[in-house]
């Protein structure tokens, strides 16, 4: 069934998963100080604020302004966007830096993303982690999240798997935000089933959310081990275990993040893609919802983003 989405409804669905990735980055990047450990979230004992955002939140911004300024993504638009506003000393990886030092110098996007990874591109995880909000954004239409999240992707990921990843999550958070606006939780299995319909059935990253599907009702910890935790930071090692977690925890932020941290690996990443799948369907300051003490602790976002 088809129905209309207005621009309002539309930024708010962004800007609640712009928030749950936001804060799931920042306190996921927490956890990599020395002397933190997992146990402390689970035991309620909080890292003190503020809690800083990495790369991924600061990506997920333009991404977010690039939607309400003009409603879509143009490629051109944010690959410019992307490289005048890069702080390198937010975690961006040395690969994403050169990229967007290249872009920002006058090279074409297209030939900057394609030269990564002696002309492979990259496969990184770094296109899955900024693009849940436009996913949200899209709760109308998973092929249209779809087709938007490869424009996203492209600009720095030229490899297709680093593609299918943003792919992947943008499907799940365009899922996630319409059973939020219907009032229905969907059925792990289902939505797994879906984000795999959208992807190529000869890649890696769709195998791997074929292997999430099959580990639902298994713990955690077992799905990380068989599914990867982000820790080699290509798509491929993160996007299924995020989704898994996402499908089983949907309805409940705290506990979808505290799976990500009890996981290891790349933490401020699989917490913050995680993070922007639950938030689009639970919202901010709600039971289940991202917590209003959570949202504050973190760093605010950048002024830019505010005065757009």
């Amino acid at each position: 069934m088809t129905f209309t989405l207005f621009p309002d409804t539309r930024l708010t669905l962004a800007r609640d998963a712009l928030a749950g990735l936001s804060v799931g980055d920042a306190l996921g990047s927490q956890f990599f100080v020395p002397g933190r450990h997992p146990d402390d979230l689970a035991a309620g004992r909080l890292p003190a604020p503020p809690w800083e955002w990495t790369d991924d939140t600061e990506m997920a911004c333009s991404v977010v302004a690039e939607l309400a300024a003009a409603g879509r993504i143009d490629s051109d638009r944010l690959a410019l966007a992307f490289a005048q506003r890069c702080e390198p000393y937010r975690g961006y990886g040395p690969g994403a830096v050169t990229v967007l030092r290249l872009i920002r110098t006058g090279t074409p996007w297209p030939v900057a993303a394609a030269s990564a990874f002696d002309g492979q591109g990259s496969c990184g995880n770094g296109a899955a982690m900024r693009v849940a909000p436009l996913g949200a954004w899209h709760a109308d239409s998973t092929r249209r999240a779809a087709e938007q999240a490869r424009d996203s992707a492209e600009v720095t990921h030229a490899h297709p798997e680093g593609v299918a990843g943003a792919v992947a999550v943008a499907v799940a958070a365009s899922l996630a935000a319409r059973a939020r606006l219907d009032g229905d939780r969907p059925d792990p299995a289902r939505l797994l089933a879906a984000v795999a319909a959208a992807l190529d059935p000869a890649g890696e990253v769709h195998r791997g959310v074929r292997r999430a599907a099959a580990l639902l009702g298994h713990p955690a910890a077992a799905a990380a081990d068989a599914l990867g935790n982000g820790s080699r930071v290509t798509a491929q090692d993160t996007v299924p275990f995020t989704l898994w977690v996402a499908a089983t925890l949907l309805h409940d932020y705290p506990a979808a993040i505290r799976a990500c941290v009890e996981a290891g690996g790349d933490v401020d990443t699989t917490a913050a893609i995680v993070g922007g799948i639950v938030a689009a369907y639970t919202g901010v300051g709600v039971p289940g919802g991202v917590p209003e003490g959570w949202l504050t602790a973190r760093e605010p976002l950048p002024g830019w983003l505010t005065a757009a």
